[in-house]
């Protein structure tokens, strides 16, 4: 219907002024922050062909990717849904960079389906990553800046959360769970659903010990006091699952030591990204939100799909999000100055020239009455008084000389 052309696809949106610049002033303030964190910026391609934009990491993200045919070779392209993986390929290949290196970008990115039910289609997508640093501080950093990052914008009421995914995974090993079983075991487990959890052992699917392990593992959330709860409940099951749980409390005591104001809950079934994730998960979340604000985690030698195995953490946030829930510093100048259009008065060019280099905003109207200022959202007027341009108040008398004076 001829009514409905000017609709956009569920789940894509546009930005207007004043919004759209509110959220330029964010992008600006946001990639001043990481360039002082030592953060170069890379702007990968909208677009790529699958065979590339699906290795390693990017195979999770299949469901999410829209896809297309290269006219010109009739290859298969996919639009980005992520830009973590396209990260990891400019690492591997384009800067092949040797020891630590610190990413960040800020870009569209297109999904099939919303991840929350009327969440955006169309995220803009702000995040970093350091690659080629296996410790823990490395992760601190990313956490750190990810905080940082929701500071900037001025939400400061965020709590962290964090999670290991090698508990879940070794779990998973240690009872033997098929491959084909565990993807209804990992649905279980992220709803958190004893019941369904009970049904598993009732079916024979689950042994006793599994379903008594599996169990405990979704009850531990809470605050850091849940991993002395680990230690006493997993102690012992998996060398690995030790060492999981020792390097969560040694996070929570970098992060209560840098951050003691930021509340910080455990969750150690939460396992967003868990299928290429291989070590700490870090999450802020806002207290009424049913989503987060920000993710990311340590997800190691995804780059070895790109023939470079390398140790990589990161984040990333919907810009749009942060800016729709922040209360940021927001530095766009509001009002203008409106100019009458003359192209014969040197004087009037050259004061308008100099307005525009202190900073201001000039627009140029035809109307020789203040009828334009509304439409040009401004609120002062340059007029001709006394042989000089002056810059005065949108409601002046003629024989006022006030106002600052150009020309």
């Amino acid at each position: 219907m001829q009514s409905k052309r000017w609709l956009l696809p569920e789940g894509v949106q546009e930005t207007v002024p004043p919004e759209s610049w509110r959220l330029e002033t964010a992008r600006r303030a946001l990639l001043d922050l990481y360039w002082r964190w030592g953060y170069d910026l890379i702007r990968p391609p909208l677009i790529e062909y699958l065979d590339s934009l699906l290795t390693g990491a990017g195979g999770e993200l299949d469901l999410q990717t829209f896809k297309l045919t290269d006219q010109l070779n009739g290859r298969m392209m996919g639009v980005r849904s992520d830009m973590t993986t396209q990260a990891t390929r400019i690492d591997a290949h384009r800067l092949a960079a040797v020891g630590a290196a610190r990413y960040c970008y800020i870009g569209s990115v297109l999904r099939t389906r919303p991840e929350e039910p009327g969440g955006s289609r169309s995220p803009l997508q702000v995040g970093a990553e350091k690659f080629g640093d296996a410790h823990l501080d490395a992760d601190l950093e990313i956490v750190s800046l990810m905080l940082e990052t929701l500071s900037v914008m001025g939400i400061d009421r965020a709590y962290l959360d964090l999670g290991h995914v090698a508990i879940y995974r070794r779990l998973v090993a240690t009872a033997g769970i098929s491959r084909d079983f565990e993807p209804t075991l990992f649905d279980v487990v992220q709803r958190k659903s004893r019941p369904d959890l009970d049904s598993l052992l009732a079916d024979g699917r689950l042994d006793a010990l599994a379903h008594r392990r599996f169990a405990d593992l979704i009850g531990l959330s809470g605050s850091a006091r849940v991993l002395q709860d680990a230690r006493e409940l997993l102690a012992g099951i998996d060398p690995e699952i030790d060492a999981a749980i020792d390097i969560l409390a040694a996070m929570v005591e970098r992060i209560q030591t840098h951050y003691p104001d930021v509340p910080l809950f455990l969750d150690l079934a939460e396992l967003r990204g868990y299928r290429y994730k291989t070590g700490l998960l870090y999450a802020a979340f806002a207290p009424g939100l049913g989503r987060e604000l920000a993710r990311g985690g340590r997800y190691d030698d995804v780059g070895s799909a790109y023939g470079r195995p390398r140790p990589a953490t990161g984040f990333s946030a919907d810009l749009n999000l942060l800016a729709a829930l922040g209360r940021f510093e927001d530095n766009v100048r509001g009002g203008g100055i409106v100019a009458p259009a003359d192209n014969s008065d040197a004087a009037l060019l050259d004061a308008i020239r100099r307005l525009r280099a202190d900073g201001e905003r000039v627009v140029i109207v035809a109307s020789d009455d203040d009828a334009g200022l509304v439409d040009a959202g401004c609120d002062r007027i340059l007029k001709h008084s006394n042989g000089r341009w002056h810059v005065s108040p949108a409601i002046d008398t003629e024989n006022s000389d006030g106002g600052n004076s150009h020309g």
